[in-house]
């Protein structure tokens, strides 16, 4: 068993100005009732902001676009506020009725290039619209996570317990002169998806010095066993060296908290020969549907050049 690459699904036009490039970290949604699946992303508009969008595929063809938001599911931040400067969505999960959008903040900075924090909108209405749960965020950095959070993959497991795997910053870095960011994927844990109890648990961490991002963990839960892909890449001209950009790894555990990283696998996803992924991999969304277990990724310039999707088969 592998995963099949199937292609390149969708691409900002650029017809509208909130969306002009990037359909990054692709978060799906199926809608059985309307038979369509609902993805999605961050675009930026004509200043480079990260906003939300989505499109909705054909649930039998995931490569028919039936329908392009035509605005973003939510706005910047207040002034001042953990978001004014990007939202990103990053996970989906439906609950009770109501469906629980987790988000990243972004910040414009000095020292560094941004910050991001956690954040979270809820709707009541099916998706139809989605309303920021608090103008904070969930959390931010503290005295345990100094610098800041990211990404999130949200499950609610069979005792009830909402886990989460998500992006947290250790460190930034000077290099060649650029301030990048280090940061590897840690597991925290609530009752309510809400309060969230963080204890340093990391479950997918650094295999090298060399080593610096580790990002947007998707897992499910198959015969007791947790499954996990993620992106990885290096410190130095990760943007445009093949040996040090983003590739898709996997990993499993027992418990949800410690993980055995099998990145050399069949599990995993690299680069194609040409094309739009041709440079990078990132950002996996792992999902079943109708009985197959899909993946959704970016590929070249983070989401610059869109999103596909690959199917796991013999």
């Amino acid at each position: 068993m592998a995963w099949n690459k199937k292609g390149l699904i969708y691409v900002p036009d650029a017809s509208m100005d909130w969306s002009k490039t990037h359909a990054q970290v692709p978060v799906t949604d199926y809608i059985e009732e309307e038979n369509i699946v609902r993805v999605y992303f961050s675009t930026r508009d004509k200043n480079s902001r990260s906003l939300p969008g989505y499109v909705d595929l054909d649930a039998d063809n995931l490569k028919k676009v039936i329908n392009v938001g035509d605005k973003p599911v939510l706005g910047l931040g207040e002034l001042g506020t953990f978001d004014d400067c990007g939202v990103m969505p990053s996970w989906l999960i439906n609950h009770d009725g109501k469906k629980y959008l987790y988000y990243i903040g972004w910040n414009v900075r000095n020292t560094i290039p941004y910050h991001n924090a956690v954040g979270l909108a809820i709707s009541e209405d099916n998706g139809k619209s989605f309303q920021k749960f608090s103008k904070g965020p969930l959390w931010d950095r503290d005295f345990k996570e100094p610098h800041y959070s990211g990404t999130s993959c949200v499950l609610i497991d069979d005792d009830g317990i909402w886990k989460n795997w998500y992006l947290s910053c250790t460190e930034w870095r000077r290099v060649n002169n650029i301030s990048e960011p280090r940061y590897h994927i840690k597991y925290a844990e609530s009752k309510d998806g809400i309060n969230w109890e963080r204890k340093g648990i990391v479950s997918i961490d650094y295999r090298d010095n060399n080593e610096a991002g580790i990002v947007k963990a998707s897992v499910i839960k198959e015969d007791g066993i947790y499954k996990m892909w993620y992106s990885y890449r290096n410190f130095e001209d990760y943007r445009t060296d093949l040996k040090n950009s983003y590739r898709i790894g996997y990993s499993e555990s027992i418990d949800g908290m410690k993980w055995e990283r099998m990145d050399n696998g069949g599990e995993g996803l690299t680069i194609s020969e040409t094309g739009w992924d041709s440079l990078m991999v990132e950002y996996p969304h792992v999902f079943y549907l109708k009985g197959k277990k899909i993946m959704l990724y970016n590929g070249n310039g983070f989401g610059g050049s869109g999103f596909g999707y690959a199917v796991y088969e013999n």
